[in-house]
């Protein structure tokens, strides 16, 4: 086994890290190994020196126009890579030690404001009533995304085992295969004891399908088909620019914030492993208060 596909199977045995993780750091150390001329089998990681590290990144941006944050996460795959070679003697120095990660410009979360989200769950209330299996299922994955905050690949994965016997919670395995229990909010109990009454009297749910979220197919849900559903789900409801799983997440974290939760208790919700992460929505809670202040102020209304 060459030492890249060794790699690889670390950090998916090991690091436990998804197969889209995995898939994205293949793909960036492969990219680099292009670059070099080299194919996996052919590649000697002692002879690339600091300076290919700095040309190819160099070349990120002037040759392929990278944005900086690609090109950060292009450059912490192969950072990685070489610090597991260096713990491992495959290598006697770390070439991309000396590269920083380079100034991206802050983008704050976007997310739905409330009284427009209002507006989607009094949508999903004609689908939560009906008999359609698919309508209720559709109502389930935004109503869960939204007051649970999972991650798209959390909800793909999650499990009917993985809800309580009161449906109160909801064990989630999230990045790094850490475990968290998510609370399930009282109304949203009764939408999955009748998403699964559907399930079992149409027969769609057989003993061997064991996914919280099936498809029309009685198979685990995609995640791009989740992805249509809650784009649809949320053009109905008027819902403009970006419309994604993850948007309803940051609208979780945001409403949250906005209503006073404390800044940790978001970040156990949200499972981040750090406060850093989380702390990005208080910049949104920022920007509001500045819109208040300008409603609101005399001098801002030039009174």
């Amino acid at each position: 086994m060459n030492v890249v596909d060794e790699f690889l199977l670390w950090l998916e045995a090991e690091r436990r890290y998804s197969p889209l993780t995995v898939r994205n750091y293949r793909r960036d150390v492969d990219d680099f190994l292009r670059w070099c001329g080299v194919s996996r089998e052919e590649f000697d990681p002692m002879r690339i020196t600091r300076e290919d590290a700095r040309d190819w990144t160099t070349s990120l941006f002037e040759e392929r126009r990278l944005q900086a944050s690609t090109v950060n996460r292009t450059v912490a795959s192969l950072r990685a890579l070489w610090r597991w070679m260096l713990e491992r003697e495959y290598v006697k120095k770390d070439v991309f030690k000396g590269i920083s990660q380079f100034k991206t410009p802050r983008r704050l979360p976007v997310f739905v404001p409330d009284t427009r989200m209002e507006d989607v769950v009094e949508e999903l209330r004609e689908d939560i009533a009906s008999e359609d299996v698919e309508r209720v299922r559709d109502a389930l994955v935004v109503l869960l995304i939204y007051t649970s905050g999972l991650r798209l690949a959390e909800l793909v994965a999650a499990n009917r085992e993985d809800i309580a016997a009161d449906f109160s919670s909801l064990r989630v395995v999230g990045k790094g295969r850490k475990e968290r229990i998510q609370p399930i909010i009282g109304s949203l109990k009764g939408v999955i004891k009748k998403y699964f009454s559907l399930l079992s009297s149409q027969n769609i749910c057989t003993g061997q399908k064991k996914a919280l979220i099936l498809s029309n197919k009685g198979e685990r849900i995609s995640r791009r088909t989740v992805g249509r559903i809650v784009e649809r789900k949320l053009r109905m409801a008027g819902v403009q620019g970006k419309s994604s799983p993850h948007v309803l997440r940051h609208t979780f974290a945001t409403h949250l914030l906005n209503d006073g939760a404390d800044l940790r208790e978001i970040q156990e919700l949200l499972g981040h492993g750090s406060l850093k992460a989380t702390q990005v929505y208080t910049h949104n809670d920022i920007e509001r208060l500045r819109e208040v202040y300008a409603m609101a102020h005399p001098r801002e209304r030039g009174e």
